[in-house]
């Protein structure tokens, strides 16, 4: 899926700035002395998910309040279609649905009437709020539970309502900030669920997260974020290969590793670096194609793999390489 979405977004830069339906230009605000955001510039075309990532305290809480308008910036701009976000520009901000950090519920409240109550505030009524709350719901998978109320949900169902209410008047672009804080796996797999819906329909996707598992399922497009300042953008791709290692190899000899054979197994064509010590090494590959020239390479040596296991870069790797700290550091 990923993989379309990304062939789509290339087809899409293209056919010009027509199909750039978010463009955050300069972006900068303080708070007293410390810059949360430092000229931070990034797109989204339509129908992309961009994954917005950074640790926490990064800027990207700040970023979204700044797009959403809920914000003034103390420079740059946001744009939606060509068009400015800023306070006060109603009906561009209209076609932005918010999901925010923290949950913006009645609880003594039904999940319908939240929804026809938000609905109301964005102008919609009779037979379109009925229809659109059913849609939502149903997408959301709370259908069955319209007429409970949030006190008697789990976080995960809060969250998900939380989407429902900001789906409510068809925006063309979502943005989510960290919507899975504080839920369960299973409540996760359901939020993943319904915005994997709203990709294939279509709809332009802002996800800010500081767990990179996240972003690496749902984004074609990543923005890394630290210090209020964008340290990378592209897609996960392009970032990968920027790294000097992009595979592992973990394995674990019958016996230690000679110092001169691990010397020579350091040197050899696609190995990117040697850690470890005696008989567990964690080989870095250039990619995982050279996994099986090195297991091979021990075998001759009589350096038998009693385990050995591989696995691909990370955006964590991508993180340590641009930054020298890991993102929760």
């Amino acid at each position: 899926m990923r993989v379309a979405r990304q062939e789509a977004g290339q087809e899409a830069g293209q056919g010009g700035a027509a199909e750039v339906l978010l463009e955050v230009r300069n972006l900068a605000k303080a708070y007293g002395g410390r810059r949360a955001v430092d000229g931070a510039s990034f797109q989204a075309r339509r129908g992309q998910t961009v994954g917005l990532l950074g640790p926490n305290g990064a800027g990207k809480s700040t970023i979204v309040g700044i797009i959403a308008g809920i914000l003034d910036a103390d420079a740059g701009e946001v744009l939606v279609d060509g068009r400015p976000t800023g306070t006060g520009h109603h009906d561009t901000r209209r076609r932005i649905g918010l999901v925010p950090q923290e949950l913006a519920l009645y609880d003594d409240l039904s999940a319908l009437d939240n929804l026809k109550l938000f609905g109301a505030l964005y102008g919609l009524k009779g037979a379109a709020l009925a229809g659109r709350c059913g849609a939502v719901l149903a997408l959301v998978g709370l259908a069955d539970r319209a007429r409970d109320k949030p006190a008697t949900f789990s976080g995960g169902m809060k969250r998900r309502l939380n989407i429902a209410a900001a789906l409510l008047h068809e925006p063309a672009l979502l943005i989510l900030d960290e919507p899975t804080v504080g839920i369960d796996p299973q409540s996760r797999n359901a939020i993943f669920d319904t915005l994997e819906a709203l990709q294939r329909a279509g709809t332009t996707l802002v996800y800010t997260s500081h767990y990179m598992e996240e972003v690496e399922r749902l984004a074609d497009h990543i923005v890394i974020i630290d210090n209020g300042r964008v340290l990378a953008d592209d897609s996960p791709a392009a970032l990968y290969a920027r790294l000097p290692a992009r595979a592992a190899l973990h394995v674990e000899l019958a016996g230690p590793l000679a110092a001169a054979l691990a010397a020579a197994l350091a040197q050899l064509p696609g190995v990117a670096g040697v850690q470890g010590t005696g008989a567990a090494l964690d080989i870095r590959l250039q990619d995982g194609a050279h996994a099986i020239a090195v297991l091979d390479w021990l075998r001759e040596r009589g350096q038998v793999p009693v385990h050995f296991a591989t696995a691909r870069a990370r955006l964590e790797d991508v993180f340590l390489d641009l930054t020298g700290r890991t993102l929760r550091d």
